[in-house]
């Protein structure tokens, strides 16, 4: 096996390991004083410090559950048989908080700087199984300097208080340690040494370098905290070419199944076109898409059966970064067996599947707005919405005083065009807090639409009167139209004293 091509791949491993270290330890970022210059974080350092031996153990296990899948990648290449940590410590020294910069917290995201250090006493040895013969691989003494941007967004009202944390970094890191193969300290090679810390840093900086930005979800969706949608993926599924055979007294009946990764709702189909390998369907569909940069299309194409379980045509991924806003285009995909680079089976021709695919961005609030005057120099911005259609965001945060009369376990019901979609229930409180997001797409502005958003209670068990309504109130969208946006506490109507409090967002492409 080659040595140099061993080196580089452990550099790729620790790499990962090290940046896994970090984003476990942000997470312990809760509180700190406001400012813009650093603000003195000592009693972080001693808490850190303290917990630091359960801290470690918790990080290496992770780091070892982080690897596995990426040490399988390599298994059979290069005559790798196996990899494995034989030992994995962080050492006794955790990282330390030189200081803390929070800027000033913006609607829903608080921005926090911290300048860390960390000069451990790492001690990590992987041995690599090539050809029978085991060949150790150890790191030591790892020394980090870096000053990374923490993005708490959106701000919620769940533990720990925000969804997603977003990392990147300011400054090009400073990263330092030791590397023995084999035993000897390849780090003594002439000249060695300064390349490979200038490489590290300065592919770790083209990978996270701000504004480019790493996601770490914290809370799921059920929190209501989720990504706000950022555009529509246009997808036409335009025909299949060389489908395999699957059925025994006939050929295939195939359909398309697809979903953007990162959503959990239902995939979308195209419909079954009967005893045809190739066929053509020229369907269209739209998904709303929240991370462009991240997030790709999933196209699975199945065989449909009558009774038995619908076989596995092939399957494909476009990621969303090769689109270009506003423009089409062609994608003529090679059906495999599975995305794993490694499966034999995907050596066998599967056919063709041909999609297009339009990424439309939603417009920035007032960039189709104009101003109007009634002639008395009494000016007003109005929104131009003569063109198609957008996304209806509809965000229900939370009801007061409501009261049922025989119980009181509020859920909010939000009907818009015949779709119905309700929030979870709260139990036994007559101020329930939901902060839930429902998205409507339509195709054209909903100028004469209305919009009702019921609080209704229900109870368990009994099938009779278990569920009551505590109130209800009809929103005009013209106003959400013309100005993008209403965030409104409203009083509900057939109730005492109750109100609702809702957000509403107009977006357009």
């Amino acid at each position: 096996m080659n040595g140099w091509v061993l080196v580089i791949l452990v550099y790729q491993l620790f790499i990962l390991c090290f940046f896994k270290v970090m984003f476990i330890v942000h997470q312990s970022l809760f509180g700190v004083q406001q400012g813009r210059a650093y603000a003195d974080v000592d009693w972080m350092n001693t808490f850190i410090f303290d917990m630091w031996p359960f801290l470690d153990k918790a990080i290496c296990n992770n780091i070892k559950r982080a690897t596995r899948p990426i040490f399988d990648q390599y298994i059979g290449s290069y005559g790798i048989e196996s990899i494995e940590f034989r030992q994995l410590t962080l050492g006794a020294l955790p990282p330390t908080f030189q200081g803390i910069k929070v800027y000033q917290m913006q609607e829903k995201e608080l921005v926090i700087e911290p300048l860390i250090r960390w000069a451990s006493i790492t001690n990590v040895i992987i041995d690599v199984k090539v050809h029978s013969f085991k060949v150790p691989v150890q790191l030591v003494d790892l020394h980090i300097t870096v000053k990374p941007r923490l993005t708490l967004k959106p701000l919620v009202p769940s533990f720990p208080g925000f969804a997603n944390l977003c990392v990147s970094l300011m400054e090009k890191p400073h990263i330092d340690f030791g590397f023995k193969l084999l035993g000897g300290d390849v780090m003594a090679i002439p000249g060695l040494y300064r390349f490979v810390q200038d490489q590290i840093s300065k592919q770790i900086s083209i990978l996270y370098h701000w504004p480019k930005v790493i996601q770490i979800p914290i809370l799921d969706g059920a929190s209501g905290a989720t990504m706000k949608p950022v555009g529509i993926l246009h997808v036409k599924v335009i025909r299949a070419m060389n489908l395999l055979k699957m059925d025994l007294l006939g050929k295939s009946d195939p359909y398309v199944k697809m979903r953007l990764s990162g959503e959990r709702l239902p995939s979308k189909k195209t419909s079954v076109k009967m005893n045809n390998l190739n066929p053509e369907w020229n369907e269209h569909f739209r998904f709303i898409v929240k991370d462009p940069e991240t997030q790709v299309l999933e196209l699975h194409m199945f065989d449909w059966e009558k009774v038995k379980m619908h076989d596995k045509l092939g399957m494909q991924i476009i990621p969303l970064r090769l689109l270009t806003p506003y423009e089409s285009k062609l994608f003529t995909l090679d059906l495999l067996k599975s995305m794993n680079p490694n499966d034999p089976h995907n050596k066998k021709n599967r056919g063709k599947l041909i999609v297009e695919l339009t990424f439309d961005p939603f417009r920035e609030d007032n960039s189709r707005a104009s101003v109007t005057s009634d002639g008395e120099g009494n000016a007003s911005l109005r929104r131009d919405n003569s063109s198609g259609g957008g996304l209806l965001l509809v965000s229900v945060e939370n009801a007061e005083n409501v009261e049922g009369k025989r119980h009181t376990n509020p859920y909010a019901e939000v009907l818009f065009r015949g779709e119905r979609k309700k929030t979870k229930v709260i139990r036994k409180t007559r101020d329930p807090r939901w902060s839930e997001e429902f998205q409507f797409m339509v195709d054209e502005p909903p100028v004469a639409d209305k919009i009702r958003i019921e609080v209704r209670s229900k109870r368990r068990g009994l099938p009779f009167r278990n569920k009551e309504s505590l109130g209800h109130v009809d929103i005009n969208l013209v106003d959400v139209v013309n100005n993008g946006r209403i965030n409104e506490k409203y009083h509900l109507i057939n109730s005492r004293n109750g109100t609702i409090h809702v957000e509403i967002k107009w977006s357009t492409v």
